[in-house]
């Protein structure tokens, strides 16, 4: 009689929500490919059977989207299409009590910093020697690298707190080292992610030292972009500005989440700062580097807005006409510390007020546009899509900025190279540009 062969396990993993949650994924990936387990990201392959879901719980659509992904395959569980669902990050960390209730299919679920317990279901172990090394899910000429876990921030929409704990920098020594490696695989952009990336640093060196942080891996051979995101604005360490204008591969971005216009409504938020403190800050920023692209977003509906106050925000977009902007409709997340104030707007309400920010954003945007017509650009090649070469300037970030549309029939670009692209034509988000 023949020996029966067990089959291999194949794990699939799907990733919701932020950057944060994708770099997670990356890390995870790695472990159990270093481990010699047969691992993919978000894989097409029908021959998965294991998969893990790395949710998203922020607000209410992202919470959604992760049941309805986790309800799928759970589906597909009881059709016999998958044998295994684990499941990790925000909304398992959060709510794993009423999710083992409410979905008891699932095999497993663990929080966001249970990476050696995930491990443990494969008989594998963390290993150690891989920090620093991750395996990217997109294209290797950018990456994600997340400088710190958690947020000792009390703002009362938040709940990552809840979800991802206290503020934990990472060393130094080791981004630098996972900086290196990157630079080996091609990658030429670092993108710095945090839950509050001006925090970096406190815990383990007792001082705010991201600035230190830009200037190690700005001497890192082969990277030619480092990109900030989500810097806190209340007790902004302005010697970040001061790197940023002296090397030139720190890109003269800032992803600043400002939140709202409104004193009153700030001070609901427990941001700890006022409108006038906001805009002191970006007239010193621009004063500094005069070019420099700010991004930021805005909340529309928190409790203690009304017409009054949303119109205070309206006046202030007009007033620092932003770079880039977003604009999200406030969720209202139990256990947060605006749980306990009055939701009094509708969704519709909301969103109603989060279109009207945009629509006077997409003005002044498609203004600022205007004015790099005839201007030639450094543009990094992310991908061909739709007849067109897709690129950015130093002025946006992966995503969520405008992009830079080269017609792919008439010249070749290729992806992951930079060009020197000079605008020929230009709409609210986008420029239509030629290579010189």
């Amino acid at each position: 009689m023949k020996a029966r062969t067990l089959k291999k396990d194949k794990v699939n993993i799907i990733t919701m929500g932020c950057s944060k949650n994708l770099v997670d994924s990356e890390v995870l990936l790695t472990q159990l490919k270093g481990n010699g387990i047969n691992a993919s990201h978000e894989s097409n392959s029908d021959d998965n059977n294991i998969v893990i879901i790395n949710t998203c719980g922020f607000i209410d659509n992202a919470k959604q989207e992760s049941i309805d992904t986790i309800l799928q395959y759970v589906d597909a569980k009881e059709r016999g299409l998958v044998e295994k669902v684990y499941v990790t990050g925000c909304l398992s960390q959060r709510y794993k009590d009423d999710l083992e209730k409410e979905i008891p299919q699932v095999d497993a679920f663990f929080g966001t910093r249970d990476l050696p317990a995930i491990l443990k279901k494969f008989k594998a172990d963390y290993k150690h020697e891989l920090v620093g090394e991750r395996l990217l899910t997109h294209n290797a000429h950018y990456a994600y690298m997340k400088i710190s876990e958690g947020c000792d921030r009390p703002c009362s929409f938040c709940a990552i707190p809840l979800m991802r704990g206290g503020h934990v920098s990472r060393p130094i020594e080791e981004l630098v080292k996972e900086a290196q490696h990157k630079a080996a695989q091609g990658t030429k952009e670092l993108l710095l992610i945090a839950q509050d990336s001006t925090y970096y640093g406190l815990d383990l060196y007792k001082k705010r030292n991201l600035a230190e942080l830009l200037r190690q891996l700005s001497d890192v051979d082969g990277i030619d972009w480092i990109r900030l995101h989500y810097a806190y604005p209340t007790g902004f360490p302005m010697d970040v500005i001061e790197v940023m204008k002296e090397r030139s591969n720190i890109c003269n971005y800032l992803d600043i989440p400002l939140q709202h216009g409104s004193t009153d409504v700030l001070k609901a938020m427990r941001r700890g700062t006022t409108r006038e403190k906001q805009e002191e800050l970006i007239y010193r920023i621009r004063e500094m580097i005069p070019e420099i692209a700010i991004r930021t977003t805005l909340i529309a509906g928190h409790p203690g807005e009304g017409e009054k106050e949303f119109q205070e925000m309206v006046d202030f977009v007009e007033r620092m006409k932003f770079e880039r902007l977003g604009v999200f409709t406030y969720s209202h997340e139990e256990n947060t510390h605006a749980f306990g104030m009055e939701d009094k707007l509708s969704q519709e309400e909301k969103q109603e007020r989060a279109n009207h920010l945009m629509e006077v954003q997409e003005q002044i945007s498609y203004d600022l546009n205007q004015e790099k017509v005839g201007k030639t650009f450094k543009t990094l090649i992310d991908k061909k899509e739709g007849g067109y070469f897709v690129g950015r300037t130093e002025f946006d970030s992966v995503e969520v900025d405008n992009e830079v549309l080269i017609d792919a029939s008439k010249q070749y670009c290729r992806v992951g190279d930079f060009v020197q692209a000079k605008v020929t034509e230009a709409t609210e988000f986008d420029l239509y540009a030629t290579v010189v």
